[in-house]
């Protein structure tokens, strides 16, 4: 029998734009942890927010939430997973016993420990114990790079149930990052057919429309209502995600809606804004706006579809560093937006090249 890891090498944010490797020991695993070797992390805008400072880091912390691996032992108490399973890992435990937790709405738990946010490290190490209830089997044909999509597909999955989409509306989707292309596969996946989707880079706009996207919007060279309009006939759209978290874009989303359309704010600002509303619209277009905050419950859904769609999904992957290389890793995902989608790291050994 293998011997297991009683360590696991970390890489820590120190500062702003400091990264250090430490070595730790790992702490012993309770009846209901799985023990999980992290074969891949993607990098989340979130994590880069951090990075450069724009979020307050009060003491060093492991960044990075979107992850897969394999499992390498188990409790006592697990009878789902054994040795050897593949599995994506939900980077959120709930406290379970809140009023939103029994609601079924354990995204808004007070008490929620959520990965690489202040007080909890995230899934740059080799190894971390966790909670067995937080982590699904994925299919044997899906990468674990991939797999890693199952964390930011699912803020667009569980907006899109927010919405309560449904066929024959038109969606726009502010903002084509990887939470952004994303979304255009929710959407498909709920039976959207006209799809919208602005940026300000033309290689996410050739992306999206790789994606799906039937219209797409350069917010650089031109004006998204008048654009939106132009497309809906001058209807406006049923749905609207507002994913970059932009000021201006945030502003301009609410005003593409039909009467009675639908907007979900997803996208977290760098800083603290507030973006104006236009009240006369609101009160003769009768709006109906929502806010997302993270996901729950999707986890097996965002694996299925993301199975269905992999090949598509692959296209997000551009960019492969190993552990030491993290701080080369975010430098590249916060500078080269017009080349790059997704950056992956890998904890131990590198399995794809650039």
């Amino acid at each position: 029998m293998e011997k297991l890891p009683t360590v696991s090498q970390s890489m820590y944010l120190e500062k702003t734009k400091d990264f250090q490797m430490r070595t730790e020991t790992l702490p012993p695993m309770k009846p209901n942890e799985v023990l999980i070797k992290v074969m891949a992390v993607g990098v989340c805008g979130s994590d880069v927010h951090f990075y450069v400072g724009n979020w307050n880091v009060p003491e060093p912390l492991i960044l990075g939430h979107e992850s897969a691996g394999q499992i390498l032992a188990v409790g006592s108490d697990v009878h789902d997973f054994q040795v050897g399973d593949r599995v994506a890992i939900e980077p959120g435990v709930p406290c379970g016993h809140c009023t939103y937790c029994r609601q079924g709405h354990y995204n808004l738990c007070p008490q929620v420990r959520f990965m690489a946010v202040p007080g909890t490290n995230g899934d740059l190490t080799q190894y971390i114990v966790y909670p067995a209830d937080y982590v699904y089997h994925i299919p044997d044909d899906m990468s674990y790079e991939i797999a890693t999509l199952s964390e930011p597909f699912s803020v667009g999955l569980h907006a899109s149930q927010l919405l309560d989409v449904s066929p024959g509306e038109t969606a726009f989707i502010s903002g084509a990052g990887p939470v952004g292309l994303l979304t255009i596969i929710a959407v498909k996946a709920f039976g959207i057919h006209d799809i919208i989707v602005s940026d300000a880079e033309p290689f996410r706009l050739a992306t999206a429309k790789k994606f799906g996207a039937t219209h797409t919007i350069d917010v650089t060279q031109q004006d998204t209502v008048t654009e939106v309009k132009k497309y809906t006939n001058g209807a406006g759209v049923g749905y609207a995600f507002e994913v970059s978290g932009n000021n201006q874009a945030e502003t301009a989303a609410l005003m593409t809606l039909r009467r009675h359309g639908k907007i979900v704010y997803i996208g977290m600002p760098g800083a603290v804004d507030e973006s104006p509303l236009n009240i006369s619209f609101m009160t003769t277009y009768e709006p109906q706006i929502y806010g997302s905050f993270r996901y729950a419950n999707t986890y097996p859904l965002a694996i299925d579809i993301l199975h269905d769609n992999m090949e598509l999904a692959g296209q997000l992957l551009t960019d492969f560093y190993t552990l030491a290389e993290t701080k080369e890793a975010f430098e590249r995902s916060r500078t080269a937006k017009s080349e790059t989608l997704k950056v992956i790291i890998y904890p131990n050994e590198k399995l794809r090249e650039q």
